[in-house]
């Protein structure tokens, strides 16, 4: 248990006393910038993100005792996976999907907000933030459409 909470919180980074969703969208910024899989790499790693924010996020709601503490930051991880799914990683889209995930995960634009409650444990967790990151996607191949 103790351990999927640790994954759930992506160690120490959920546990930081300022902005640690940012700073969660951050480290998958980074995990991107470095690692720049390919297409299905990309894909196979989402999908294990995912998958495992499923799981994990779940037990660390019971952990904590609260609903989508904000010390889970896998969803933001995932989230922000999906916003650069079949895009170039390249800086200014790597970029561009850190502002467009954000600030729809902030903003929360219908549906998403009501998929944060829609769901139960780490369905609930998981869901706002794949949907943002959906948004912050489509943003982006937009933007690669007009380039």
């Amino acid at each position: 248990m103790i351990f999927l909470k640790y994954i759930a919180t992506l160690g120490f980074i959920g546990y930081l006393p300022f902005a640690p969703g940012t700073f969660g969208t951050l480290a998958a910024f980074v995990f991107m910038a470095v690692l720049k899989p390919s297409v299905y790499l990309h894909i196979a790693l989402t999908l294990l993100v995912v998958i495992t924010g499923l799981v994990s996020s779940g037990k660390a709601e019971e952990l904590f005792g609260q609903k989508d503490s904000q010390h889970i930051v896998i969803d933001e991880f995932a989230g922000y996976l999906v916003s650069v799914l079949f895009i170039p990683l390249e800086w200014k889209y790597l970029i561009g999907g850190f502002i467009m995930f954000r600030f729809f995960d902030i903003i929360k634009p219908p549906p998403v907000k009501k998929a944060e409650t829609a769901f139960k444990d780490g369905f609930g967790v998981m869901a706002d933030d794949i949907m943002a990151g959906v948004y912050a996607n489509l943003a982006l191949q937009l933007w690669k459409l007009l380039n």
